[in-house]
């Protein structure tokens, strides 16, 4: 039951590596669907980063919409992630796009400004919010924005709300607020 309740009720956890070979399926596909859910954030020549990048299932559709002269920073926690995103870059002929970068479990490590931050269901996965949207702010330009998802399995309304209004707090502003199927989700621009 512990195994189990941390994969599908609201326990603190990284998503194993093994489980999010789940996550990359014809059924998602429709219910995410990648190219939809960054099209209008994500363009050519564009340096963007999806924190939490798992298997690559977002990172290849915006390596594809950053085109060659863009760049995806591809962060994760667990290096068998990003070795699966390099093998699945590699296949789709994105390699040169995506930039492969383990993060640790309180620091990103990320220097280099970013024009877009996607974080796909992975916030509530992270030990000290408030570091971390510290962190995001950092490396986002001014003018650049972040769409963060969260599920709604995992992180009850008032916890969204709350992280909304924690990144009101360190110089974040509500753009929008995406209707994204299962999720509560936000877009953040940098103030």
């Amino acid at each position: 039951m512990g195994a189990l309740r941390k994969l599908l009720l609201r326990d603190e956890h990284v998503c194993p590596w093994w489980f999010a070979y789940s996550f990359d399926n014809p059924i998602r596909r429709l219910v995410h669907p990648a190219g939809k859910i960054v099209r209008d954030y994500v363009g050519t020549e564009m340096t963007v980063i999806d924190i939490g990048c798992g298997m690559g299932y977002f990172a290849l559709e915006m390596a594809r919409r950053v085109g060659p002269e863009g760049r995806v920073i591809a962060v994760d926690l667990q290096e068998k992630m990003l070795v699966r995103v390099g093998k699945r870059a590699e296949r789709a002929g994105l390699a040169d796009r995506i930039i492969l970068h383990p993060c640790g479990p309180d620091q990103l490590g990320v220097d280099q400004e970013v024009d877009f931050v996607l974080t796909f269901w992975m916030v509530h996965e992270v030990p000290d919010r408030d570091s971390f949207l510290d962190q995001v702010h950092r490396i986002l330009k001014r003018g650049g924005s972040w769409l963060v998802v969260e599920p709604k399995v995992h992180t009850p309304q008032a916890r969204f709300q709350a992280l909304l209004a924690s990144a009101g707090e360190r110089g974040y502003e509500v753009l929008d607020r995406p209707k994204i199927r299962l999720s509560y989700a936000g877009v953040l621009g940098k103030i």
